[in-house]
């Protein structure tokens, strides 16, 4: 069956953060007169961040939380461990934070990644996200100028369920309005993107530098610009 739908993820996969959160976490921190160590920061946010997810996942959404109070914890938890314990300070430094990381200061697109964009777009293939992000990734993708080029954004968030859940990816095909095997998806994660898309019944590709022994080899893109080649043996 010829291929009629593209969808992607986008963290690593389209975009990628342009510093380390802890440099951009000391950065904001030193705009108010505080020092803290970046490294420290980094390493503060990614014990938080996991906790998060674990008593948390997907924002925190079945326990009554959003998505903003679920990011503004991480900021204020990762602050606190790393020393600050003003409650005046971390309350704006979390607000800050968050809406911060939804421009295009924080992300750049990765290599290839416009060019792949429009030669799938010359494929004549409908185009969507599949990501575990959360409700600012649509402002995310219109500042840094990829929104023009997706039928829609399907995040964990509006999705009500994470990656690699196959629900997520059926909602997917059901807003394509394609089955399955018209599909296939493309992201870095082996779990999140190749293998449930796989078992979701859609093709997908795992974008990774090195091969793997365990997927085929065509299976595995290791730069977007192989990507369009793969394609076409799907479209004949």
């Amino acid at each position: 069956m010829r291929l009629q739908l593209l969808t992607w993820d986008v963290k690593d996969t389209l975009l990628r953060l342009r510093h380390p959160v802890g440099q951009r976490y000391q950065a904001e921190a030193k705009s108010r007169g505080l020092q803290v160590d970046s490294a420290l920061l980094e390493s503060s946010f990614r014990q938080v961040y996991r906790q998060q997810c674990r008593v948390f996942p997907n924002y925190g959404l079945s326990q009554g939380m959003t998505s903003r109070w679920w990011w503004q914890d991480v900021v204020s938890q990762t602050f606190r461990l790393s020393g600050v314990q003003d409650e005046k300070i971390l309350h704006p430094l979390a607000e800050a934070l968050y809406a911060d990381f939804q421009t295009s200061k924080n992300w750049e697109v990765l290599p290839g990644a416009r060019e792949a964009l429009k030669g799938c777009a010359e494929l004549g293939l409908k185009m969507a996200v599949i990501s575990n992000f959360d409700r600012r990734l649509e402002d995310i993708l219109r500042n840094v100028g990829l929104d023009g080029h997706f039928d829609f954004v399907l995040t964990s968030e509006s999705a009500g369920v994470a990656k690699p859940d196959v629900a997520i990816f059926h909602k997917a095909l059901k807003l394509g309005d394609v089955i399955p095997q018209c599909a296939a998806h493309v992201g870095d994660d082996y779990m999140n993107d190749y293998k449930a898309a796989r078992q979701a019944g859609m093709y997908s590709f795992l974008l990774q530098e090195h091969l793997r022994e365990d997927i085929p080899s065509d299976h595995v893109i290791q730069s977007l610009d192989q990507l369009i080649p793969r394609l076409r043996g799907l479209i004949k």
